[in-house]
């Protein structure tokens, strides 16, 4: 689900209690400010029974700093998430690394004698299969930013809240 909140100190810790009160884990959480600095977006992906989810997002929506809600189902929406990937790389693997990184449209963004570190984006699967590529190799550290996304077409969260953040 996507929210939009006020951008103050506290907001994501009473969103996310709201999960955590009812015993379900946060798959992935991303926060950021959208394009008003006032107002940022909450990204939450959780798995769990439809009608305890449904609670969930009406507590949400009850919530004073909560300005929107919309849940991004699989079909109308896009989402994304962002990993970077330290691998080891001598020299001789190199050129395969430099191979697969390409095949999954990924950027290498930092080269060291030792390593080469990579920028991903996709979706989990996405990212986790070119994890499990780079296993061989040796993977030094993970930095992953968890699920964002956004509905597709010109359906927007700001404009089914009334919410003016141009």
């Amino acid at each position: 689900m996507s929210v939009l909140v006020d951008n103050q100190a506290g907001v994501l810790s009473r969103v996310s209690g709201l999960f955590s009160r009812r015993g379900y884990n946060i798959d992935s959480l991303s926060v950021g400010e959208t394009e008003d600095p006032s107002i940022s977006r909450i990204t939450v992906a959780v798995r769990g029974d439809e009608q305890i989810l449904e609670q969930i997002a009406n507590q949400v929506k009850k919530l004073v700093d909560c300005r929107g809600l919309v849940e991004l189902g699989a079909d109308s929406s896009v989402c994304r998430e962002l990993a970077l990937v330290k691998i080891a790389a001598k020299a001789a693997d190199r050129s395969e690394i430099v191979g697969i990184v390409e095949i999954f449209r990924a950027n290498i963004i930092d080269v060291s004698a030792e390593s080469i570190t990579v920028e991903i984006t996709g979706d989990e699967n996405k990212i986790s299969a070119f994890t499990e590529l780079m296993l061989p190799y040796g993977i030094i550290e993970t930095a992953r930013t968890g699920l964002t996304g956004l509905q597709r077409g010109q359906a927007s969260l700001k404009e089914k809240t009334g919410t003016n953040v141009e």
